[in-house]
């Protein structure tokens, strides 16, 4: 077989191989070809690539633009001025006692945070209220915040916001109030809560409730009832802050009352075999009858009666005051039948003191009940220029008494 013809089968060969390639291929119409097939999967591929790096971009970007927001509002940053006044009210507090290592029991308090984020939300302090939680929540804030009434501002963080609504906050708002001298517990409250300080309903559950350690309130007046500090809320000019604590309110005032009523003065009493709590008591009586410069005056009446009684007045004190502190509104003049309340505060039915003060006394009349005028005095009226004159006896009381209009005109 020479070259050639040995070389033509293959060639044939590669001929029929061609063709059944090309038979292949014939029979793949309708499919697409392999390799244009491998071409599409790389073009989908680089589209599914620029897709999955947009989206990437998009998120980032999104999250990027929330996590500026976020921070901002965080961070107190690129906020517009604005100041507002809050107030967060004892009942959104819970609290809850501990010891600690000597064994000595406290209050911690925790602030209902939901709450404290809707209203700093509404007033334009925070935008987010979930975050501002979270952070309270990290941070322990609902254990700083205090009840109160504060002046915040969209420049404080919510680091500063939590700080500023803290109990020793400088942002607190304070209000000034004079209890006048002679003010009833009653009178006292509703002072109180007119200008902002404490509501009259805490106030009368924390009076009647709760146990303050004074050393003048053991031992004479229980716990029960709303009036049992009358007498003790020392009238005077004080800071508070709005929407305080009835506790703090009224330890303040108490607080006061130890103050001014000295460690002499006790003792001195103690000398006399006098309580605190009837030089209170003798001391509201004077503080509801003076006419503002004749406390000793009827301080000596009032002993007088008291400790050197006579048969005119039988160890009666016979003050209209003290029938006026039980009755629903004060009148201007009693009835008899008012006379006739039975009653412990009734000085015209039983002998000696009242029950307790009928008023809270300032520092002048405490001070005459503990040194009354060297004066024979049983009897005081008060005449038509306004001032108490005083008298022995009755009779000379009587006499005086027929010749002032005050008295027969009315």
């Amino acid at each position: 077989m020479s070259e050639y013809e040995e070389r033509k089968p293959a060639h044939q060969g590669s001929s029929g191989a061609r063709q059944g390639g090309g038979s292949r291929v014939a029979g793949s119409q309708g499919g697409q070809p392999p390799r244009k097939k491998r071409r599409r999967r790389r073009r989908m591929g680089a589209l599914g690539a620029l897709l999955y790096v947009v989206l990437v971009i998009g998120v980032s970007a999104l999250l990027a633009g929330l996590g500026w927001v976020w921070a901002g509002d965080v961070l107190a940053l690129n906020k517009e001025e604005h100041t507002a006044v809050i107030t967060l009210p004892e009942d959104i507090f819970t609290y809850t006692e501990v010891t600690d290592g000597e064994g000595n029991p406290s209050k911690v308090s925790s602030a209902d945070m939901g709450y404290v984020a809707d209203v700093l939300s509404e007033n334009g302090l925070i935008e987010q209220k979930w975050l501002f939680r979270l952070f309270a929540a990290f941070t322990h804030g609902d254990e700083e915040i205090a009840p109160g009434t504060y002046n915040l501002d969209t420049d404080m963080d919510y680091r500063a916001i939590i700080k500023n609504m803290s109990l020793k906050s400088a942002s607190k708002t304070e209000v000034t109030v004079l209890i006048p001298e002679g003010s009833t517990a009653e009178q006292v409250f509703a002072l109180l809560a007119e200008n902002g300080v404490c509501s009259v309903d805490e106030l009368r559950e924390t009076a009647a409730n709760y146990d303050f350690k004074f050393s003048f309130l053991k031992g004479v007046l229980p716990l029960g009832d709303s009036n049992r500090l009358e007498g003790y809320l020392f009238p005077d000019t004080y800071n508070f802050y709005k929407n305080s604590s009835a506790v703090t309110v009224l330890n303040k005032m108490l607080l006061r009352f130890d103050e001014v009523f000295t460690e002499d003065m006790r003792e001195k009493a103690a000398a006399n075999g006098q309580t605190v709590h009837d030089i209170v008591t003798i001391a509201s009586l004077i503080e509801k009858e003076t006419t503002g410069d004749d406390q000793t005056s009827i301080s000596a009446v009032i002993y007088n009666r008291l400790y050197k009684q006579n048969s005119e007045t039988n160890g009666r004190l016979d003050i209209d005051a003290t029938i006026q502190y039980i009755l629903p509104e004060r009148k201007e003049k009693l009835s008899d039948a008012d006379k006739t309340i039975d009653s412990p505060y009734n000085t015209y039915l039983y002998a000696g003191l009242p029950a307790g003060p009928i008023a809270n006394p300032g520092q002048a009349s405490l001070r005459a009940a503990m040194n009354p005028a060297d004066a024979g005095y049983y009897f005081y009226a008060l005449g038509d220029d306004g001032a108490h004159h005083f008298f022995k006896t009755y009779a000379e009381q009587r006499a005086f008494i027929g010749t002032q209009e005050i008295y027969n005109n009315g």
